[in-house]
Formats: structure tokens, sequence, C-alpha cells
């Protein structure tokens, strides 16, 4: 994605995420930060990634509101993934017929030989990879800063420290706890422990990202510390390609919330907050919230 682009795309995100929590305020207190603001702005960066057509936006963010954290049964989010799955491939046909300034259209204009099959299969990896990751991350994000009201006094003083609070934010949460799996192809020593070839590896991301010989005191959440280098979007060359973006997203919306809401503060008590721990993204059920 060219400079241009992503700097066009960083203002539709100011504006979306205005309109966003504009709607939530005129809503009322208490709201569900996860279901007014912390959802629907990926899902509509998304839509505005692949092209989908504004008619077919409020649609599609309601399909994957209930995939990605809104769900109340098994049944309602397969069925939720089926009707995404059935409309990215009918996006397709869409967009070569009809291409727009669209991630979806570039695809399609850079490799003709790529399937209808395979471009709709890419959409959907885009919206898995791209979408409750970021919600979630967003929601949590926004609690722990809740409980941590001199961090966050320290973050409205000075709005400079906001690139430094998202790492540390990313750093601290890890919502995708762990990396893709790995199978030894060979006997290798690590740390000091043999992996014989055949066995499979796998890597906490959050465990990494408390490493106390790479971030002093780790448990605390310190948004004036040197973040870089977590491990928040993978490592070498299976990094997340969406890291920026998500950076921007996380950004723009923690800033856009912060100035709306000066009194933001949960609506119950933290305890009383579900958690998600059934899925592979780490999250919360709800996340209500008052001003």
């Amino acid at each position: 994605m060219t400079d241009d682009r992503m700097r066009r795309l960083t203002g539709w995100i100011e504006k979306s995420a205005d309109e966003l929590l504009g709607a939530m305020e005129r809503h009322g207190a208490p709201a569900d930060l996860l279901e007014h603001f912390a959802l629907p702005l990926p899902s509509l960066v998304i839509c505005e990634l692949l092209g989908v057509p504004d008619a077919d936006r409020e649609e599609f963010q309601r399909e994957s509101a209930v995939w990605s954290g809104l769900g109340e049964t098994t049944e309602a989010v397969l069925g939720a993934f089926a009707s995404l799955s059935a409309y990215l491939h009918r996006l397709v046909p869409l967009r070569r017929a009809h291409p727009g300034d669209d991630l979806l259209s570039g695809l399609i204009a850079a490799d003709d030989a790529l399937t209808d099959e395979e471009l709709a299969s890419i959409a959907f990896l885009l919206l898995a990879a791209g979408h409750e990751t970021v919600a979630h991350q967003l929601a949590l994000g926004v609690l722990v800063l809740l409980e941590n009201p001199g961090q966050l006094a320290a973050l409205r003083a000075d709005p400079s420290l906001m690139d430094g609070a998202v790492e540390e934010l990313l750093r601290h949460l890890s919502v995708v706890h762990h990396g893709p799996t790995r199978a030894a192809l060979e006997d290798v020593e690590i740390d000091g422990r043999l992996v014989r070839a055949g066995e499979i590896v796998m890597v906490s991301l959050a465990a990494a990202n408390h490493d106390p010989e790479r971030f002093a005191d780790p448990a605390p959440l310190d948004l004036t510390r040197d973040a870089t280098g977590h491990l928040a979007f993978g490592h070498g060359a299976h990094r997340c390609l969406g890291r920026q973006l998500a950076r921007i997203e996380l950004r723009v919306a923690l800033g856009a919330l912060l100035r709306r809401f000066p009194d933001l503060r949960p609506a119950v008590p933290p305890r009383q907050i579900p958690l998600r721990h059934d899925a592979p993204v780490r999250g919360v059920r709800r996340a209500p919230v008052t001003w």
C-alpha cells in the first residue's frame, strides 16, 4: 500500500471513528464499547479496503460482528461465517467487472492468474486477520487504560505519547497468544533444550512479550516504556502484513475516544466484564462503559 493511499485511508478512518463515537454518544450511557465502536471500526476499514459497496456495508458489518465477537451461539457464529464467505465470493466478480480504488481490484489488476476462489480466500483472510484482532486489542486496551488512571492521565496530558502507548498496549496485552506452530526439520538445540526432528514447537507470544530479559519489570503497563521489538505481530517472514494499518487504527481510535469522552469509565466493576478465553484471539464478550 502506497504512502499516499495510507494517508488517505488514515483520514477516512478518522472520519469513521468520529461518526461511530457520535452514534455511541447519541445512544447514551452506558454503552457497549465493543458493539458500538471496537468491532464496527475495523469492519468498516476492511469494507473500504476490499471495495464493499456502501449499500452492502451495514449487512457486512452485522455479520462480521456476530462472527468476531457478538455471536451468542455456535450456530449464529457459523451462520455468519457462511454468509460472509458467500458474500466475498460474490464480491470478487463484481470487482472484476467494476474495478475501483481498492485492494481487491488492485490484486485483480496485478495478477490475472488469480482465480475467483483464490481472491475470495485472500479477502476472507484479510477479514479474519484484521477484524477481531484490532477490535479486541482496542476494547481491552481501553479497559486496561481505565484500570490504570495514572497512565491514562499521562496520555491525556501528552498526546505525543500515543505512538508509544499503542506499542506498549500491544506488548502488554498480546491478544494473539500463540504464533504459528513449527515443525523441526532436523535436531536443533534451543536455549539448552533439544528439539528433535519432527517435533512440533509453538511460540507463546505473550510470554515473549513479558520476558524480563527483554523488558524490565514487564508486568505493569508503562506507556513511557520502549516497547519496540515486541512480538504482538509475530516475527520474520511471517510477521503480520497489516501491522502498520492496525497501528493506525489503534492510534486514531484511542485518540478520538479520549477526546470525545474525557470522563470515560467502566460501567461495571472490572471483575464483572466477561472475558473471552475460548477463541484464538483473546478479548471480551462485552465492554460496558459510561461517561
